[in-house]
């Protein structure tokens, strides 16, 4: 081991002034070090996301590397991912209350398997996966988490975790269905989410990171319409101070991907201020029972990627960006999009424009009008 040695032949006084100035130099090498350090972690967390940000036209080419083409323009949704078998049981399940107690005592690398059958009551998992050993809680459609009530209460509640996944089984009859607060790096795929009394899905306060892919999502909105959301990213302002201590809700670098949402009182998906660099891509929506909304998807943060998506049956528009607030709504990009709208309406209805673009590779059939911007590309 190599030591610092001291001159012994300097006097006390000495040799502490030549401390000072030894730790003096070394102070600012180890704050470089720290800032360095903390860069390099933030850029590997929102690597995924990063390589599909691009300036006003063309995909990156890690983009491309790592989607399959459909065929028609879009990239293909991650079906192996939506579709993945359930590992093996480490802890069966059968009745609702063994489910809340190998959600209470899970640790990494657990496999909660749910049997086929009814679990009544609200769910929540409070102890963290890692991220190579995540916690899954995971069953078929035959697996039912009913929340007995459309009034009240969260079906499955992802309370201030990290590296869980949620997979295969059904969700119905809460008053939300699944709800992630504090919520990171964790997977909701496969799942069946219907008869909810407000929103099905709903990621916020600060939950980044996360995927929410190969969902079907319907029946929406019971309770209150205009709640009604398929997916719900983030915050409204107006609720920023009972959630995130009245600053923005930061839940950003979520992917939404291969998601089918129908029968929403309210938009299929709403992305709120306060949220950024997201995806929202390869979804399906349909617009039939809107009631309490005039879009399928209405963007309202920064930097999300909208690319891929197919919408039906809106009678107004298709997707639209809103400015909330000074600063939000602004950089995010639409590409490779198919809208089929009832009406007359827009597409793409961006008000204001700011800095957000339209790209001329999205499709549009019936009467709809494609924008009111000039596409790009």
């Amino acid at each position: 081991m190599n030591r610092l040695r001291t001159d012994t032949s300097s006097s006390p006084p000495e040799r502490r002034r030549r401390r000072a100035l030894l730790v003096a130099a070394l102070v600012p090498a180890v704050v470089a070090l720290l800032v360095v350090g903390g860069a390099l972690i933030g850029w590997a967390v929102a690597h995924y996301q990063s390589d599909e940000r691009q300036d006003d036209a063309g995909s990156s080419s890690a983009e491309e590397e790592r989607n399959t083409d459909s065929g028609d323009g879009t990239q293909a949704a991650p079906t192996m991912l939506a579709h993945a078998k359930c590992p093996s049981p480490t802890v069966d399940v059968t009745t609702a209350h063994e489910l809340q107690e190998a959600l209470d005592s899970a640790t990494p690398g657990d496999v909660i398997g749910l049997a086929p059958g009814q679990y009544v009551g609200e769910f929540t998992a409070s102890v963290d996966g890692e991220p190579e050993t995540p916690i899954t809680l995971c069953g078929t459609p035959e697996s039912v988490l009913d929340g007995d009530g459309i009034k009240k209460g969260y079906v499955v509640h992802l309370d201030h975790v990290a590296n869980w996944v949620l997979q295969g089984f059904a969700v119905q009859n809460g008053q939300k269905g699944v709800m992630a607060d504090g919520t990171t790096k964790s997977v909701i795929r496969g799942l069946q989410v219907s008869g909810i009394g407000d929103e099905a899905i709903h990621l916020r306060a600060a939950s980044s990171d996360n995927l929410v892919i190969g969902n079907a999502i319907s029946d929406t909105g019971l309770r209150k319409p205009k709640f009604g959301e398929g997916i719900y990213i983030g915050t409204a302002e107006s609720n920023w101070c009972d959630i995130s201590d009245c600053d923005p809700d930061p839940s950003d670098r979520n992917v939404i991907e291969g998601n089918t949402i129908s029968r929403t009182t309210s938009e299929s998906v709403d992305i709120k201020e306060g949220t950024s660099d997201g995806i929202l891509r390869g979804n399906t929506f349909d617009g039939a029972a809107l009631v309490e909304a005039d879009s399928w998807v209405d963007v309202k943060g920064n930097d999300w990627v909208i690319e891929g998506n197919t919408g039906a049956n809106s009678a107004a528009d298709g997707f639209q960006t809103h400015e909330i607030l000074d600063g939000w709504g602004t950089r995010n990009v639409f590409r490779n999009n198919t809208a089929q709208l009832s009406g007359s309406g827009l597409a793409f209805s961006l008000k204001p424009e700011r800095d957000n673009v339209v790209e001329c590779n999205n499709t549009i059939s019936g009467d709809a009008v494609l924008s009111n911007v000039t596409c790009r590309g």
